[in-house]
C-alpha cells in the first residue's frame, strides 16, 4: 500500500480524464494543431479521423483554446453522438450555438430571434444552465428549411465562424433520407464557415468522404489523428510528476506507455491514479500495481458486456485479443486455433463486433487490422482467458 505523503489542497491533477482545461495540460499534438488552424482559417472543411480514444476532441479544444484571441473567429463545438433524427441534429447544433452566444451578445440577439420563431420549449439545465431546445415541427421540409436559415443566419456574421461536429458518422443512423445530401446542399455554398467533421469509426468516414457515389465526396482535407509520440509523451509524463515532487524511472515510464499502448485516455487514466496516490517514487512496481487495479475496478463492465454478446461473438473477441490484434481473420491457421469454422463465419463474427463498437479496424498502406478498442478490455481477456 502506498500512503498519500503530500499536500493536496487545491492541486489540480495534470492527467485529465475527461474535458479540456487549458494548454497546460496537454501534450504535444503542435504539428495537428497547426495544420488544423490552417485548413480551418483558409476556409478548408476538414474531416479528422482518428481511432477512439486518442485525443481528437481534446485536440479540438486545443485548437479551439488558440483561437479564441482572434476576434475574426468564433468557434463552436457540437457533439452529436447521441442524437437518434434529424430533429436531434438541429436541436444539438441550435443549444450549442445558444450557449456559445448569449441573448446579450449582438449575435445571440439575432439568433434567439429566429429560434423564438420556431416557437420552441427552451429550458436550462438545472446544474450547467445550458439552454435546452425542443422545436415541434409539422413536416421533414420544415427541419430542411431549419437548417438552412440556420446556416444562413451564421452565415452573415462578419467573421469565419468554425464549427466542429463530432462523431459526424452519427447521422448514418437517422432514420430519415437523404440526410449526407441535404446537408451537403446547405454546406457547400458557405463562404463564412468551415467545418471539421469528426468521428472515430475510420470505415465509415472514408467512405462517407472518399465515395464518389457519396454527397461529401472529395469535399474536405482529410487529416488522421495518429497516437502522441513516444518520447513526447515521455517528456510530459516526466515534466508533470516532477512538478508535482514526484520522482518517476525511465522505466516506469516506458512501461506506462507499453501498456497502455500509448492511446491518450489509457495512458491518461493510468497517469491519473499514479499521481492521485502521491507517492515520493514512481517504479515499475507501482505502474504494474496500479495498472492492474483499474483492470479489477474495470472489471464489472467487462463481464456486462460478455452479457450483451453471442458465445460465439464473446470467444471470436477473445481471439482477437490474445492475437493483440490481426489482419488476415480468414486464415487456416486462425480459424483452426480457435475453433472459429469456416471463413465466412469468421467474418460475420467479425462484423457484429464491429458494429457493437467492440473492435476498430485499422487501415495502413499494407494492410487493414482488427483490433479490440478498449486496451483495458484487450488485457483483460488476454489474461483471463
Amino acid at each position: 500500500m502506498y500512503i498519500c505523503t503530500k499536500n493536496t489542497s487545491m492541486q489540480i491533477n495534470p492527467f485529465l480524464t475527461t474535458g479540456y482545461i487549458s494548454k497546460e495540460y496537454f501534450c504535444d499534438r503542435e504539428k495537428e494543431t497547426e495544420n488544423l488552424i490552417n485548413y480551418c482559417t483558409n476556409g478548408n472543411n476538414v474531416t479528422l479521423v482518428s481511432l477512439r480514444r486518442l485525443g481528437k476532441s481534446g485536440l479540438i479544444q486545443h485548437v479551439f483554446e488558440n483561437l479564441k484571441d482572434n476576434e475574426t473567429i468564433e468557434t463552436i463545438y457540437v457533439d452529436i453522438y447521441s442524437t437518434r433524427t434529424l430533429e436531434d441534429f438541429i436541436k444539438r447544433i441550435s443549444e450549442a450555438i445558444l450557449k456559445k452566444f448569449p441573448e446579450k451578445t449582438p449575435f445571440g440577439k439575432i439568433f434567439w430571434e429566429f429560434i423564438k420563431r420556431l416557437r420552441p420549449l427552451i429550458s436550462f439545465d438545472n446544474i450547467t444552465g445550458d439552454p435546452q431546445v425542443q422545436i415541434m415541427y409539422q413536416s421533414e421540409h420544415e427541419k430542411t428549411s431549419t437548417i438552412q436559415n440556420l446556416f444562413e443566419i451564421i452565415e452573415k456574421q462578419n467573421k469565419r465562424v468554425i464549427i466542429a461536429i463530432d462523431e459526424f458518422q452519427q447521422i448514418n443512423e437517422y432514420p430519415e433520407k437523404n440526410i449526407e445530401a441535404i446537408l451537403r446542399s446547405q454546406i457547400q455554398f458557405l463562404k463564412n464557415i468551415t467545418f471539421i467533421f469528426c468521428g472515430s469509426k475510420q470505415s465509415i468516414l472514408y467512405d462517407m468522404f472518399s465515395n464518389a457515389k457519396r454527397p461529401f465526396y472529395m469535399s474536405t482535407q482529410f487529416m488522421n489523428l495518429d497516437k502522441i509520440e513516444n518520447n513526447k509523451y515521455a517528456e510530459f509524463i516526466k515534466e508533470k510528476f516532477e512538478k508535482g515532487e514526484m520522482n518517476v524511472t525511465n522505466e516506469a515510464i516506458n512501461l506506462i506507455l507499453s501498456l497502455t499502448k500509448t492511446y491518450t485516455f489509457y495512458t491518461q487514466k493510468l497517469c491519473n491514479k499514479l499521481y492521485g496516490m502521491k507517492p515520493e517514487q514512481i517504479d515499475i512496481e507501482l505502474v504494474k500495481n496500479s495498472y492492474f487495479e483499474i483492470i479489477e475496478e474495470t472489471k464489472l463492465s467487462f463481464l456486462q458486456i460478455r452479457e450483451l454478446l453471442t458465445k460465439a461473438q464473446w470467444n471470436y473477441l477473445i481471439a482477437i485479443a490474445k492475437e493483440e490484434g490481426i489482419s488476415k481473420i480468414t486464415s487456416q491457421d486462425f480459424l483452426m486455433r480457435y475453433k472459429i469454422g469456416t471463413a465466412s463465419n469468421s467474418k460475420r463474427l467479425m462484423k457484429a463486433l464491429i458494429e457493437k463498437d467492440l473492435i476498430n479496424k485499422i487501415h495502413t498502406i499494407k494492410e487493414s487490422t482488427y483490433c479490440i478498442n478498449d486496451v483495458f478490455l484487450n488485457h483483460w481477456l488476454k489474461e483471463s482467458y
